[in-house]
């Protein structure tokens, strides 16, 4: 990945304003099989954790999950091997990955407006490529991050400061799509409009009191209701 989280290639120039994504769970329908990846990899290593536990923290970063997941006075010296262990479960899963519906329309549609499109994930790198390339759109991204360009995962909000970076845009002209609260969380931290999505499992209603602005079932839903939404509103206002 190169500096910045600047793994789109090309920064378009002109951009004023922005729409950042969170990944899985918003654009591909993942959120299932991490969930059952760290259900492998805690049960590797001793750990019998409910999935339902797992699925409500999934959009964290794993050392987050780890601490809010495991016993405080664990050994701390497995944690390396049981995020390991995860990546490994979930690898097995890549050629299952779907976009979900919309996912790639919903991309070039923002492009269209005339609005940056930044991927801001904090995937690892090499699950971030096999999820761009399941969604296809690349065409239509301007800039990406990975767990690699944040000291801190959500909830905190340094992935989507590295993807405000990477396309050169204030926190005040942007606007972030996410199916977690986390996601709702690490957006609100910078005062940015954040859009929900339920198709990563999280209820409209934990969104909503999250600080979701809006919530939409799907990518496609969201376009189809893009003009009247936050993004719309900021496209409408952003000068070109």
């Amino acid at each position: 990945m190169t500096g910045g989280g600047q793994s789109a290639g090309r920064v378009r120039s002109g951009h004023r304003a922005a729409v950042l994504f969170d990944v899985d769970g918003t654009l591909v329908d993942s959120s299932y099989l991490h969930t059952l990846a760290w259900w492998q990899a805690f049960r590797q290593a001793g750990h019998d954790v409910p999935m339902a536990s797992i699925h409500r923290s999934i959009g964290m970063g794993g050392d987050r999950i780890l601490d809010k997941l495991l016993p405080a006075g664990r050994d701390h010296d497995s944690d390396d091997e049981i995020m390991a262990s995860h990546a490994a479960v979930f690898a097995t899963f890549w050629p299952a990955l779907r976009p979900l519906d919309g996912a790639r329309d919903l991309l070039a549609q923002c492009q269209e407006l005339g609005l940056a499109v930044a991927l801001a994930s904090s995937a690892r790198e090499r699950d971030l490529a096999v999820l761009r390339a399941t969604i296809g759109a690349d065409d239509f991204i301007d800039a990406a991050t990975s767990s690699a360009d944040a000291k801190e995962s959500k909830p905190a909000p340094d992935i989507l400061v590295a993807a405000l970076d990477a396309i050169g845009v204030p926190a005040r002209d942007a606007v972030y799509v996410g199916d977690a609260v986390w996601d709702i969380y690490a957006a609100r931290a910078l005062g940015i409009p954040a859009i929900g999505l339920t198709c990563g499992g999280t209820s409209e209603a934990e969104l909503r009191d999250a600080g979701a602005v809006e919530i939409h079932d799907s990518p496609r839903t969201l376009l189809a209701n893009l003009t009247e939404s936050a993004i719309g509103k900021l496209a409408a206002r952003a000068p070109m």
